[in-house]
């Protein structure tokens, strides 16, 4: 009974194992992911405080498109650091913010929402290009006050971006499991405030 059993599970073991080659050779994981970038990063100040303008690139795939055109959110989420440069001593971490900005598309009304967590009010786009192009970019994102800075001292900004787990509705997650092929976060980028 006991090798039975034994070669009863070996079949299916290996018919598992083929379709699991055959899915990654037929869907190879490079079509899910990109490698995203952070890039373009202009640090300024107003009358007052120290601003940050960057974008995400190579973030969207076919995939995560169709899910947005689905109406599934979808979340980056932008951390940036802002340090002050001690020679002889760790660096200072002065400021920290987090940014979240969401896409949701109406179907009904063939409209793209962006929104964001900061209190910012909601933008609606008819393009989904637009939309895109708005969902990766932080558009002078105040990290602290220039009061706060002594002139004298040196400072960079640390900036990075992820797309938080998408969460599908009535536990699809688990029926498809590529969704978290979805997921990217790139790479920390410093870049010095002049």
């Amino acid at each position: 009974m006991v090798a039975q059993g034994a070669c009863m599970r070996k079949p299916i073991l290996l018919l598992a194992v083929f379709f699991a080659c055959y899915f990654f050779l037929v869907f190879p994981l490079s079509s899910y992911r990109r490698d995203a970038r952070i890039a373009d990063i202009v640090i300024t100040d107003s009358d007052d405080h120290v601003m940050v303008y960057a974008k995400v690139t190579n973030c969207y795939t076919k995939r995560m498109e169709s899910a947005i055109l689905a109406g599934v959110p979808t979340t980056f989420t932008f951390l940036l650091d802002l340090y002050q440069e001690r020679p002889r001593w760790i660096d200072e971490k002065i400021s920290s913010v987090i940014v979240k900005q969401t896409i949701k598309y109406d179907n009904v009304k063939k409209v793209f929402y962006i929104s964001s967590m900061e209190g910012y009010k909601q933008s609606e786009f008819q393009d989904f290009d637009a939309a895109k192009k708005a969902m990766s970019e932080l558009n002078g994102i105040v990290l602290a006050s220039l009061k706060d800075l002594p002139k004298d001292e040196s400072y960079y900004v640390m900036v990075k971006a992820k797309l938080d787990k998408i969460r599908l509705p009535m536990h699809m997650e688990y029926v498809l499991f590529f969704v978290s092929l979805w997921d990217f976060e790139t790479d920390w980028y410093r870049q010095r405030i002049v």
